[in-house]
């Protein structure tokens, strides 16, 4: 079995693939503690590996940690409280239907209801939202954006399975991340803050770190469609 180093240079044993992908979740509770440089290195070197069309690569990528992270915190959690969302794509849940729309409720009962607060806390789901602009209390937030190179739904798909390969690489190393749309809903504020070119339009954000243990929002079921419902197989 192939070995990592992990934290402070030690080496352990890498999961096996099935397990890796099974074992990923959404975390929404981090423990403070910074990831050690080496590991987030590591992190990203097995990220550049994902796939791309004709492999261009078109993701340009920026974590922002420390001083940065909290001043970005800080200027989007001010955006929010003023009104000024800035999305690069336009995005509701409004236009979700069926199936979809019942996936998305389900998600957003089990989230809440593991966070411990009713459907009628009005406020307390207000400010739960607003977790997600303190990266859920993550030290490190990737901010995902798509260079404009060719079409973007194209674009937009390598730079999602750069963002898989991303998260992936975080499980297998014994860390935790959370791919975040709300976060792109203020693409301006996080170019702004960050000095990004204003070309590079934002897909999402992953918030990371070590997940706090034990805690009810990282670790409440979530049901997954099975095969037959989501694939057909050609004969």
């Amino acid at each position: 079995m192939m070995k990592l180093k992990g934290e402070a240079g030690k080496m352990q044993e890498a999961m096996p693939f099935h397990d890796v992908v099974r074992v990923r979740k959404s975390a929404r509770s981090f423990l403070a503690d910074p990831v050690p440089e080496a590991l987030l290195q590591s992190v990203a070197e097995d990220a550049r590996h994902a796939p791309s069309n004709s492999n261009v690569q078109p993701w340009v990528v920026h974590i922002a940690s420390g001083a940065a992270r909290d001043r970005l915190s800080k200027a989007l959690l001010e955006a929010a409280a003023e009104e000024r969302m800035t999305p690069d794509f336009p995005f509701s849940y409004d236009d979700l239907y069926g199936v979809y729309r019942e996936r998305q409720q389900a998600q957003g009962a089990a989230y809440f209801e593991a966070a411990g607060i009713s459907r009628d806390a009005a406020e307390q789901r207000r400010f739960a939202i607003l977790r997600n602009l303190e990266f859920f209390g993550a030290p490190h937030v990737c901010l995902l954006f798509m260079a404009p190179v060719y079409e973007p739904v194209r674009v937009a798909g390598d730079v999602g399975m750069y963002g898989q390969t991303f998260l992936l690489s975080l499980a297998a190393h014994g860390l935790a991340g959370v791919p975040q749309t709300l976060l792109s809903l203020f693409a301006g504020t996080v170019r702004d803050v960050l000095g990004i070119d204003p070309s590079l339009r934002m897909l999402f954000g992953i918030s990371f770190g070590y997940p706090e243990p034990d805690n009810p929002v990282n670790i409440f079921p979530l049901g997954k469609a099975p095969v037959a419902e989501t694939v057909t197989f050609h004969r």
